[in-house]
Order: structure tokens, then C-alpha cells, then sequence
């Protein structure tokens, strides 16, 4: 198969390849140990290794390398299981490419040449492949098999792929398969008699990344809480660790990240989701993300071609994208050329004549009189056929007409949307002189707030003014000349040029405008006529939590700028940011949101300030503003990566880099306009605009960098936040046309004359030049890496809090504590895994807090307990745990939190006697023990007690002196402490003596307790019958109690229930009829004064338990207990259609 050239040194290669065939330019290569010549020692160790590895995973023993004549770096560009398939390649290579490459003269040419040609080859492989595997699915549902066999999950657990691999065990390769599911990373291995299985669910994954170690080159490490775990021997190593992350992002955000994530409903559903599925959506994101497009967009083909572009005056190769709303274009040299074009702006979509010089071209023709051609589409009549739906779905959902009697002149061509206001102005640059802009303003009666702001700065500036005001003009100049060649609207060519023009700053004039193309804002425009001023009509007047946010920092948002010191500017800024929370209540207002809008008020209307506003929170920062600021936490983490690969040194110096993001948090939030002059600042908002979040990136690090000598020389974090916040506020914009407007964000310094000034235009060129060369791609590969980390680390925060609650009032040690707790979360996870979303057993909610953002219903509970309890009572325990749900839902809202769930089985491991008993008290009488009770409806249809001896008190006028006293003691105890609990009935009494019968069971001691039991029980049954007798006479006084104790079962009547001729209550199932029950009470004080009698019950709930070893065997059974659950649902269900099949 052919490989992706990637560079190697042969020095390298340990002399593990011995040279079978070589040319000019290719060698071919045999693996030591494979074919002849492996008899010497290391052929044999070499041999020996493969040898035990999988044949789909080892190394493949022949290769083929690229070599340039002079050049020491070689490229693997083939390899092959066999000599007759590597020989395939060899022969491919002499026939096509051997004679060809003699005519390049340049060695570089050739090296990309063939490189280019390979990754072809392989694009084409990679297509068949996939088109093989649709066509032969037996192999996977091979696999499948094996999958369930194996790891025995429910049906739900949908495999998604799998691989051969080794998974190291120290220094141990064990071979075997790795299987990636929606939910689980699980790996199987049978190796010399020893079987090993690893399951790890997704929602575990703290870090995911690619690592070496001295026997392999590339390695996937797997790292959770406890655990790191290495995965290699892979055939594509890049493949596997991509699909890895688009798992682990994907289930991470759908089960803690609910915040964020509503915005892919396809992959809501588990068990939709496709190997295709996740490779498709990777090349959403980065689509999306590089051409900073709506996250509801759909890319739908992905199409290698040529654009001409007038300006070079030929063909760029690159990919045209097609989406919903846009059809896109980047070249493939990055940079080179990048074009948007909205659909909406599209007029028609056309096939020319196919010829050798223009192969498949195609013209689209935009409403500015520009067209752009495109050659070398594949499938061509299928792709224009799908872009025409789409264009005629496009315009019949937003309809636009633009204005042709005008000139033809592109600076007089203006767009509007049907319904829009005829000010409004599109896809066109309002070219005028500052002077000019000053008469219109006096013609209009309502000037907009930005306009007039500029007019001030203009009349108040200093001497120094028309030096600046003669800079502006020179930039306006030149972005004059360039729109003439490279378009003026959002279709515009994107260029290194218009990177170089932005860096400079965009003139005062174009800078709203501009912000409205780059950022494609206008599109949202145009396609929402009315829409702010209806928000605005809707909103205002309207008091809640968020406006109350509002109102509080409206007059904290450039307080010390003229436009927001009268109420002109900060009724718009309230307007803008309440019409914001309205629009989208998800996010509502975040603070820094109205910094950032003061800004965009500066230079745009107020419609246009919105949409700008809405370009950046929703799809140009994600998840920034929202309730954890997770999109913003993890480019902090990012950030940190690329301090510690661009600036090792001083990532060294600091110990801990996240120190840094205190200091550099609001540099991403504000985009500087917090710490840095405003006139500084909104040059890197110009930038933002046009290059996204990789300006902030780079920005920062030259900050860094520019100050990396004094930050290494800092005792604390203190000193290095005093020595970026002095050097951030000395950075000045000598091109500003309006004079300095202070900054109240920054902090000031006394030294302010004498501290070295730094030009805003020298910084932003040198983050270009030195920090300028991270792609999209690989920004939004490590955002998504550190996705995972950012989220792991909310989940541990949260974890601690809940621990640092629960810890003081329990007496489990922490590690059990913490042990409880996984058990806790992973019993709500399973259940996200496998089951439909119940009403009462809602996801993870990170709003809420930390003691409860995980709750399980009654199901899970019954789980839990079944586990972890104690009290295990055969059958009886799932009635049992049951019971305790209710007992434990004091706010009826059918969940419970693990500060209920823990303390009640603390009452359970550590509780004394009387708290063990009366609970079990209290899970026997309402609200726990209810009238629908599974177990309360049917008498005891076998003996509580044996019947065959009689029951021995020893002296009985001691024994009712003793009880008597206890109880007294009892109650005044009780007095002191609470309110009286309700009295027990006799129904309930018979279900609590159930109870502890069942828990007896199994017991080493279990005569001894049944017999104790039997005394104590064959009491409280006769003091029941007492007390009831002394309630129907009307005897309540102390002399009736005192009968209640001379009452006691003598050792003639051996028997609980005696027979209604003898006296003695029958044991059948009418034992206890509904109107015999009548008033029939026991307390709590009499059956633990009772219980206190016996020694051997004393015993049993005093004796010490140990939960450890539940815990252990809890993670062992927790899965296989859930799976066994889920079967026995499944079985009836699937009964019940065989019956339906059959009638």
C-alpha cells in the first residue's frame, strides 16, 4: 500500500532493513528476519518480534524509499506484506514516474513531485477501501460478534470500529484488538494461556495523545485518573488516533457538556453515530472553523479544482467546498487565496465547454459583477446539479433584488434585502473623504452614535492630527487600489496581501464594514430584515436576572470614552446587549460581552454591532460565553501547549504555566481590549476579524516573548502579571487619526515617560513572523485534545467540592469516599449509555451545584444498593432499597444526590446500634413503606418463629424491670433530641420483622440471631396486643403500661402467632385480618429496648464491617449487573412480539 511520505534518516533504522533493489531515486527495502537471509543473530530477535504480532499490525517487512541524489533525509512512500505486492509498486514507479522525473532540474521539484503524486494514489486507495469495506461487511459482523462475546455489553453499545494492535504492560507488548464503541474503549488479548480485557469508558479519558518510547517510534496513550495505557503496532496510526479523538470529544460533550453541544442533533443519538459519522464531522469542524462559518452548517462535498485568479493571472489548485448556504474556496498553499461565497449572494451557477486547456470548468457569476471559474471539478454535472438546489432553496428562503439603475461602477453597486430599509447598504464599501463624511452628518438629523463619536475625535484632536489623518489617508489609498483588483465584497479574494493591509490596521472609515465582510456578519444581515428592531421591541422593558446583569455594567464599559459618557451611547449598548440575551437566552450575557460590544458600537450601527456580536460568540469564539466558559478554558490550555513548544525556556522557568491564565484569560475574552489601549487594541480586533482566534494565539506569545527575559526574572506571579500589565499598557498606535483614549482596565505605572513604548503595528508583524505558522487545522486538532483535559478537570473539580461537603459528616475514609462516588457517577453514566432519556433522570447539568449535578432515580439506586449495602436481604433487598429511595426523597422529586445516598449507608457501615435501628425503623412505617409496597399487600405465608420449642426468659420479673427501665430511658433520651416518630402498625411491624430475618440469613451466628430474633419479636407482638387491648378500654396511664410489661410471653407459649381458641395468633395467611389491626402499635422505644436484650443482636449491628471489599467487587459487577437488568427487560418485550408474530 502506498504511505504518506513522511522524512526519516536511515541512521535511524537500528539496521533493521537490508536494501533489495535501488535507482536514481527509489530503494527498495527487506525487513531483517522476513525471507532469506535472516539467520544471523539480530534477523532472528528481529523475526522473533514480528513473529508474535499480528499480521495486520506488525511492521510490513518491504518498503520502498524516496531518495534525492545528495540529499540525507529519505521518505517511505510504499509498503507491502509480500515481495509480490512491494515488487506491484516498484514496477508502477519504473513505468510512470522513473523516465518522467530525468526532466525536472530542480532536486526540490522532484521531491514534491513525487510526494504529490503518492498522496493522489493514496486518496484514490483510501476511496476503493472504503467502498470495499461497504461492500464486504462480513468481516465486521464478525467482529461484532466477537465485540458482545467478549465484553457481554447491552445491545445498545454500538461498535464502531476496530483494530489489531499491541497494548503494552510495562515493558510487555500483549497483541491483540482494540475496539472503539460509542461509550467504551475496550481492548481483548489472549496471549500463551493468559486472557486480558480492558474496558475504559470514554467519560474517564483525561488525556488522549501521541507519544515514543524506546522501542516504538508512535504510540496512542491512554491516561485516566488511575491508569496511563499505551497502544501501538498500529497499520494507520494517524486514523485511529483521529477517531479516538472525535469519540472521546463527542461522548465527553454529550454527557458533560450539555451546554455546548445541542448544536449537533445527529449525534445526539448513540446509535446513529458511524465511523463515517465522525470522520465526516472532523471535516465539519474544520470547515466551519477555518472559514469561521454558522455551526449549523453542513458541509456536503469536498472537490479538489483550480480557481483563476485574475490578480496572478492563473490557475490556484486548492478544494472547493460546498455547504448549506456557501460554496468556499481555499488554496492549497496556505494562505495563497481563500474565497467565501455566500449563496445568497450567488446569481447563477453555470457549465462552460469542456477543452484540454479548461477541463470541467464551471462559472459562478456573483451579484457584483464578478464571476470566478473553476476547472478540474470531478463528477461535475453532479456537483452543479446539488449547487443549484441549493442555490434555488437558498434564494427562495431569503429573497433579494438589487438596484440596476445605477452605474456599472462596483463603487456604486448596492444590494438590499427585500424587506430592509433602504439605508441599509450590502456587499459594497462606502468610499468617502473624511470632510465629506463630516457634511453628511450635519444633513442628518439622527446621526448614527459611531459617526458622531468620530466627528468629536476628529474636532478635538491635537496639532499632530493631520500627520495621522495624512497615514489615513495613505491606508485608505491602498485599500482603494486592492479592492479594485481583488473584489470589495464578502466574495472578495483573501490574500497574504489583505493579511498584510489588515496587520497594518484598517482605516477608521472601512473598519465597521470590513469587520461585517471578514467576519461574514453582513450575510446574517441581509438575511434578517427587522429582525434586531423586533428583538429590541420585544426586549426592552423587561426586568430579570440577566438585565439586572446588564444594567450593572453598562457604565463600566469604556467609562473613560466620550461615546459612553452620555446616555446616547449607553441606551444602545443596553439595547444591543438585551436584544443579545434575547436572541439567545442559552448564553443571555456574559461579562466582557460589554466591553466587546462598546467596541463594535464604535464602529458599526447598531444592527451591524449585533450581528458582529452574534458572529463572535457563536462561531468565532464557541463556547466562550456561556456558563463555564469552557471554549475559553480551553484555549487557555492550548495556549499553554504552544508556550511549551515556542518558548520552552520560559515554560521551564515557570513551574506551573496555568499560573499564566489569570493573567492571560481576559486577553482571549476582551480580545485585549481589557489591558490595552483602546486605539492599540482594536488593531488586534482587525486582525481577529480576518484570521480568527490564531491571532490572539500568536499575539499572546509575542507578548510572552517580548518580555521573556523579565518574566524569567520574576520571584512570583505577581511581579510577571506587574510586568506584562506595564508592557501592555505602553503599547501605543502611532496611526491612530484621534487622539489616546485612556484605558482604566490597564494598570498604571509611575515610570510612564521613561518606560520604552512599543508600536502595535512592530508587535503584530512580529507575531506573524514568528509565531504565524500554526494552521487552523492544527489549532482546532489540540482544541479538541484539550477539550477532553478542560472537561476531566471540571468533573475532578466538582468531585472534590461534593467530597469536601459529604467528608466532615461521614466516617468513610476519602479513598472509599472517592470509590463511592465513581460508583455514583457511573451508575448515572450507564444509564445515559443505554437507556432512553427518562423525564425523571435528566443528564449531567453543570449549572447547577456540585453536590447536585449527578442524581439518580430509583432504578439506579436499587442498583447501588443491591452493590454496596450492607443490609443484603436476598429478594427482599430490592424492596428494601426501594423503601430506602423513598425514605431518602424527602422533596419528592423521584431523585436523590450522593450526599443522601452516602450518609444513608454511613448510617449502615458506621452507625451505631439505635441509628441502624431506627432506620430500619423508618423504612418500615410512610413514607417508605406505602400502601402499593410490592411486599405489603401479602401476610407472611411462612413462620417468623419456630413453633417447636418454647422460648426461655430466664427470671421474668428481672427481665420486665429491665425492659420497662430502657424504654423510659428511651423516651426521655428521645424527648431531648426530636420529635417522636410515628408508631409502628402491626402490617408494617410483620414487614420490618421480614426484614431483619432476611438480613439474618447466611449470617455465621444465623441460630443464634433467628432465636434472639424470635424472643424479641414474640415480645413486641404481645405488647402490640396489650397496648391495643389498653387503647379500645380507654386505659392509657402508667398502670396500663405496667400491664403491657406483665404481659410478656411466658415459656408456655412458644408460639408468635397465637390461635383465636388458645389465645394464640394463627400463622396462616389470615394471621392478621384488616379489622383485627385496629390501634395495634409498637414504638420505636420498645423494639429497640427489645433488641438491646438480646447480646447476639447487639452483636450483629455492632460488629464492624468493611466496605472495601464491596467496593471492589461493585466495579467488577456493576457493568454485568446492569447487562443482566437490561436482558431480563428485553426478554419479555421480545416474548411479547413472538406472540404478536404468531397471532
Amino acid at each position: 500500500m502506498w504511505l504518506k511520505p513522511e522524512e526519516v534518516l536511515l541512521k535511524n533504522a537500528l539496521k533493521l532493513w537490508v536494501t533489495q533493489k535501488s535507482s536514481c531515486y527509489f530503494i527498495l527495502q527487506r525487513r531483517r528476519g522476513h525471507g532469506e537471509g535472516g539467520g544471523r543473530l539480530t534477523g532472528r530477535l528481529v523475526g522473533a518480534l514480528d513473529a508474535v504480532l499480528d499480521s495486520s499490525a506488525r511492521v510490513a517487512p518491504f518498503r520502498i524509499l524516496l531518495q534525492v541524489p545528495g540529499y540525507q533525509v529519505y521518505s517511505p512512500i510504499a509498503c507491502g506484506a509480500t515481495l509480490e505486492e512491494i515488487n506491484q509498486h516498484w514496477d508502477w514507479l519504473e513505468q510512470n514516474l522513473l523516465h518522467t522525473l530525468s526532466v525536472f532540474d530542480n532536486k526540490e521539484d522532484i521531491a514534491s513531485f513525487v510526494k504529490g503524486k503518492v498522496k493522489a494514489l493514496i486518496a484514490e486507495e483510501t476511496s476503493s477501501r472504503l467502498a470495499k469495506q461497504e461492500e464486504e461487511p462480513e468481516k465486521f459482523r464478525e467482529a461484532l460478534v466477537k465485540f458482545e462475546a467478549r465484553f457481554n455489553f447491552p445491545e445498545a453499545e454500538k461498535l464502531i470500529t476496530y483494530y489489531s494492535c499491541c497494548c503494552w504492560k510495562g515493558r510487555v507488548p500483549r497483541q491483540g484488538w482494540l475496539y472503539l464503541s460509542i461509550n467504551h474503549l475496550c481492548f481483548y488479548s489472549f496471549f500463551l494461556g493468559k486472557e486480558l480485557k480492558l474496558v475504559v469508558p470514554w467519560v474517564d479519558i483525561q488525556k488522549l495523545e501521541k507519544t515514543s518510547n524506546v522501542f516504538l517510534t508512535a504510540t496512542i496513550r491512554i491516561t485516566t485518573h488511575r491508569k496511563e495505557r499505551d497502544f501501538s503496532m498500529f497499520l494507520n496510526l494517524e486514523e485511529v488516533f483521529m477517531l479516538m479523538e472525535q469519540l472521546a470529544d463527542v461522548t465527553l460533550r454529550r454527557l458533560l457538556d450539555n451546554e455546548g453541544f445541542d448544536l449537533d442533533p445527529e449525534l445526539q443519538e448513540p446509535s446513529r453515530i458511524t465511523k463515517r459519522d465522525l470522520e465526516a464531522r472532523a471535516q465539519n469542524e474544520f470547515f466551519r472553523a477555518f472559514f469561521r462559518l454558522p455551526r449549523q452548517e453542513k458541509l456536503h462535498a469536498v472537490v479538489d479544482c483550480s480557481l483563476w485568479t485574475p490578480f496572478s493571472r492563473c490557475h490556484t489548485v486548492g478544494r472547493l467546498f460546498a455547504s448549506d448556504s456557501y460554496i468556499c474556496f481555499a488554496s492549497k498553499e496556505d494562505g495563497s487565496c481563500n474565497v467565501i461565497l455566500p449563496l445568497r449572494e450567488v446569481v447563477s451557477i453555470e457549465k462552460m465547454e469542456d477543452t484540454s486547456v479548461l477541463p470541467n470548468p464551471i462559472i459562478i457569476s456573483i451579484r457584483s459583477k464578478m464571476a470566478f471559474q473553476f476547472i478540474r471539478l470531478k463528477d461535475r454535472d453532479d456537483l452543479v446539479q446539488t449547487l443549484l438546489i441549493r442555490l434555488k432553496q437558498v434564494h427562495a428562503d431569503h429573497p433579494v433584488h438589487y438596484d440596476t439603475s445605477q452605474d456599472d461602477d462596483m463603487t456604486s453597486h448596492v444590494f438590499h434585502s427585500t424587506s430592509m430599509c433602504s439605508d441599509h447598504k450590502f456587499g459594497d464599501l462606502e468610499m468617502v473623504s473624511s470632510q465629506n463624511r463630516e457634511g453628511s452628518e450635519e444633513e442628518t438629523s439622527l446621526p448614527p452614535p459611531f459617526e458622531a463619536l468620530r466627528a468629536v475625535l476628529q474636532r478635538s484632536g491635537s496639532q499632530s492630527l493631520d500627520l495621522r489623518m495624512n497615514r489615513e489617508q495613505i491606508k485608505l489609498s491602498l485599500w482603494n487600489d486592492h479592492f479594485v483588483e481583488y473584489g470589495r465584497t464578502v466574495c472578495m479574494f483573501r490574500t497574504e496581501k489583505v493579511r498584510k493591509l489588515v496587520a497594518m490596521g484598517i482605516p477608521e472609515s472601512l473598519r465597521g464594514t470590513l469587520w461585517l465582510l471578514f467576519s461574514d456578519a453582513i450575510t446574517d444581515l441581509a438575511s434578517h430584515p427587522g429582525y434586531y428592531a423586533n428583538l429590541v421591541e420585544e426586549s426592552m422593558g423587561k426586568c430579570c436576572l440577566v438585565t439586572e446583569e446588564i444594567e450593572r455594567d453598562l457604565h463600566r464599559s469604556l467609562p473613560e470614552h466620550p461615546a459612553f459618557q452620555n446616555e446616547t451611547g449607553i441606551a444602545a449598548l443596553r439595547r444591543v446587549l438585551t436584544a443579545y440575551a434575547h436572541h439567545n437566552p442559552k448564553i443571555g450575557y456574559c461579562q466582557s460581552m460589554n466591553i466587546l460590544t462598546s467596541v463594535l458600537l464604535l464602529y458599526a450601527k447598531e444592527e451591524e454591532a449585533f450581528w458582529l456580536l452574534v458572529a463572535v460568540c457563536e462561531r468565532m469564539l464557541p463556547d466562550y460565553f456561556n456558563h463555564r466558559v469552557i471554549g475559553a478554558q480551553v484555549d487557555q490550555s492550548v495556549f499553554e501547549e504552544l508556550i511549551k513548544e515556542h518558548l520552552p525556556e520560559l515554560a521551564e522557568h515557570l513551574k506551573d504555566p496555568s499560573a499564566l491564565a489569570s493573567i492571560s484569560l481576559s486577553w482571549f475574552l476582551t480580545l485585549f481590549l481589557s489591558i490595552m489601549p483602546l486605539e492599540s487594541a482594536v488593531n488586534i480586533v482587525d486582525c481577529f476579524f480576518y484570521d480568527g482566534i490564531k491571532t490572539i494565539f500568536q499575539l499572546g506569545l509575542a507578548v510572552l516573548d517580548a518580555n521573556a527575559e523579565d518574566l524569567r526574572s520574576s520571584e512570583d506571579d505577581g511581579q510577571a502579571l506587574m510586568v506584562l500589565s506595564r508592557f501592555l499598557d505602553h503599547i501605543k498606535n502611532e496611526d491612530s487619526p484621534g487622539p489616546p483614549v485612556g484605558n482604566h482596565h490597564a494598570c498604571s505605572s509611575d515610570d510612564r515617560g521613561t518606560y520604552p513604548v512599543t508600536d502595535i503595528a512592530d508587535l503584530i508583524r512580529d507575531s506573524y513572523e514568528k509565531f504565524g505558522a500554526q494552521s487552523v487545522e492544527q489549532i482546532e486538532h489540540m482544541r479538541c485534545r484539550h477539550r477532553v483535559r478542560v472537561l476531566q478537570g471540571h468533573e475532578d473539580t466538582t468531585k472534590q467540592n461534593v467530597l469536601r461537603i459529604v467528608t466532615p459528616e461521614v466516617s468513610f475514609l476519602l479513598e472509599d469516599l472517592e470509590e463511592i462516588y465513581d460508583l455514583f457517577k457511573r451508575e448515572h453514566m450507564m444509564s445515559c449509555y443505554w437507556e432512553q432519556p427518562r423525564p425523571l433522570a435528566p443528564r449531567h447539568d453543570p449549572s447547577r451545584p456540585y453536590a447536585e449535578q449527578y442524581r439518580i432515580d430509583a432504578q439506579q439506586f436499587t442498583h447501588l444498593f443491591q452493590l454496596v449495602s450492607p443490609w443484603t436481604c436476598g429478594v427482599h433487598t430490592k424492596i428494601l432499597a426501594e423503601r430506602t429511595f423513598r425514605l431518602l426523597d424527602d422533596n419528592m422529586d423521584h431523585l436523590i444526590e450522593f450526599k443522601a445516598f452516602v450518609s444513608c449507608l454511613d448510617i449502615m457501615y458506621h452507625g451505631e446500634m439505635n441509628e441502624k435501628i431506627k432506620l430500619l425503623y423508618r423504612l418500615h412505617i410512610p413514607p417508605a413503606f406505602t400502601e402499593n409496597d410490592q411486599d405489603s399487600q401479602s401476610p407472611l405465608k411462612n413462620p417468623l418463629l419456630s413453633t417447636s420449642r418454647p422460648l426461655v426468659f430466664g427470671d421474668a420479673t428481672d427481665y420486665q424491670k429491665q425492659l420497662k427501665q430502657m424504654i423510659k430511658d428511651l423516651a426521655k433520651e428521645k424527648n431531648k433530641t426530636e420529635a417522636e416518630l410515628p408508631q409502628m402498625s402491626q402490617r408494617e411491624f410483620i414487614q420490618f420483622c421480614k426484614t431483619l430475618f432476611s438480613m439474618f440469613h447466611e449470617d455465621p451466628e444465623e441460630n443464634n440471631l433467628y432465636q434472639a430474633i424470635a424472643t424479641v419479636t414474640t415480645l413486641l407482638l404481645q405488647i402490640g396486643e396489650v397496648g391495643q387491648q389498653s387503647s379500645s378500654s380507654g386505659s392509657c396511664s402508667q398502670e396500663g403500661e405496667g400491664e403491657l410489661l406483665a404481659s410478656a410471653p411466658s415459656p408456655e407459649q412458644d408460639s408468635v402467632f397465637v390461635d383465636n381458641d388458645t389465645g394464640i395468633i394463627s400463622q396462616d395467611s389470615q394471621a392478621f385480618p384488616e379489622e383485627a389491626e385496629g390501634d395495634w402499635t409498637v414504638s420505636l422505644e420498645h423494639i429497640l429496648a427489645s433488641l438491646l436484650t438480646e447480646q447476639s443482636l447487639v452483636n450483629f449491628f455492632e460488629k464492624p464491617l468493611d466496605i472495601k471489599s464491596r467496593l471492589e467487587n461493585a466495579k467488577i459487577n456493576q457493568y454485568s449487573l446492569k447487562t443482566f437488568e437490561m436482558s431480563s427487560q428485553s426478554q419479555p418485550e421480545l416474548r411479547q412480539k413472538s406472540n404478536l408474530l404468531k397471532s
